[in-house]
């Protein structure tokens, strides 16, 4: 089946470095007629992983979204989160394959990927798959060896993607857990934001320890309260993707937690950030999810209301500490 990639970003680039490495030739759909023109002539992205080179022959870019959709049969969505509903929401998906590399929560329906695919692009379940970390593009474009989860309700949906993407850099496992792994992957970035702010408030590794240490237990609690299904919450899909994230200088939204530690306004991150911290977004919706399923999240809350009740980050976290052990 032919694989396109949805979305110009860093991730996105990665993802199709992955796959022509492998020897796959994919469809590409980016917003920008100059972002197209410019990797169909220099053969790299111009705003993002500019290190990775591609081969002629590789890639069929389009900005024509009607003419991706019609050429392209599983569609690889590495779109952010908050864009995704203005993007596809005229969009007739019904018969495509959609694998969600977004880490993030669809705002104008506060629904993880896969359940607005499903309820909104009445897409089957079983034709929806994930892909989850622990995973940076930045170490993607190094070959770093990196590992990959790709987590599908259909078990031939997810080896599909993941003999597409492993490789000499990459290694992919499986797991049926699509909706424990997508809500862990969205939660994963509101704790790693309260990271980053713990870090710019001057907080030291054995503060970060326990805070991660409660952040994994909050994740748990939530998954298993709100889709009920066996899973190992220590493996790599879920512990491991919120410690690459609570801890790496590559995370963004570390990034964006530190500078509000640092005493930065939230207008004064949003500028200086030149790409999209799902976390942010991600914070009112979990603070919602948790409220409609009765889950007491403690971190979480506490960077929702420093987010959007303009809490002040020292006292929240003063205050926090006192609640973890």
């Amino acid at each position: 089946m032919k694989v396109g990639i949805l979305g110009g970003g860093s991730w996105a680039t990665a993802i199709a470095k992955i796959l022509t490495d492998n020897g796959a030739k994919i469809n590409w759909w980016v917003r920008s007629v100059e972002q197209a023109d410019h990797i169909k002539e220099h053969k790299h992205n111009p705003r993002y992983l500019r290190s990775v080179e591609f081969l002629d022959g590789e890639l069929e870019l389009y900005t024509d979204l009607d003419k991706f959709l019609e050429c392209t049969e599983v569609i690889i969505v590495a779109t952010p989160s908050a864009f995704i509903h203005s993007v596809l929401a005229a969009k007739s998906l019904s018969d495509k394959k959609i694998v969600s590399a977004v880490k993030g929560i669809i705002p104008e329906y506060n629904l993880i990927p896969a359940h607005y695919f499903s309820e909104y692009h009445k897409i089957p379940m079983n034709d929806i798959a994930i892909i989850s970390g622990p995973c940076h593009a930045e170490e993607v474009a190094m070959e770093k060896l990196s590992y990959l989860t790709i987590a599908s309700e259909d078990s031939a949906l997810s080896k599909l993607v993941a003999d597409k993407m492993d490789g000499r850099y990459i290694r992919c496992s499986v797991s049926e857990d699509l909706v424990g792994t997508e809500i862990s992957a969205v939660l994963k970035n509101v704790y790693a934001l309260a990271c980053g702010i713990a870090h710019g408030l001057g907080y030291g590794d054995n503060y970060m320890a326990v805070l991660v240490s409660n952040a994994i237990q909050e994740i748990e609690q939530f998954i298993d309260h709100a889709y009920p299904l066996h899973r190992d919450v220590k493996q790599s899909a879920y512990l491991g993707d919120l410690l690459v994230t609570a801890y790496s200088l590559h995370s963004r939204n570390r990034r964006f937690g530190n500078l509000l530690g640092k005493g930065y306004s939230l207008n004064t991150v949003k500028q200086e950030m030149n790409m999209v911290a799902e976390g942010y977004y991600a914070a009112a919706c979990i603070n919602e999810l948790a409220a409609q399923h009765n889950v007491e999240l403690t971190i979480a809350n506490t960077v929702y209301e420093i987010l959007y009740k303009q809490v002040n980050p020292r006292s929240a976290f003063i205050d926090l500490s006192k609640k973890l052990y």
